[in-house]
């Protein structure tokens, strides 16, 4: 079920500029774990990870945006 949290979680935060703003704000994968699930996310390390390993190897889709942020071991 987390992973559909993860998913929940993206698609709110692309509509909502409040929580884009209180995701920004989180300088690692622990903190912004700790954040979502404050916010009632069910989240994992694991669905982090994942999402990061498929955004990663979905290399047409990204961009120069900074995908590699949590890679260094933000955790």
């Amino acid at each position: 079920m987390s992973w559909s949290d993860l998913e929940r979680l993206v698609a709110d935060a692309e509509s909502s500029p409040a929580l884009q703003q209180v995701l920004r704000q989180c300088h690692s994968r622990q903190e912004l774990l700790r954040t979502a699930r404050q916010l009632g996310y069910r989240l994992t390390r694991a669905d982090l990870q994942n999402a990061w390993l498929e955004h990663h190897n979905a290399p047409a889709v990204n961009g120069a945006d900074g995908a590699d942020r949590w890679a260094a071991g933000g955790s």
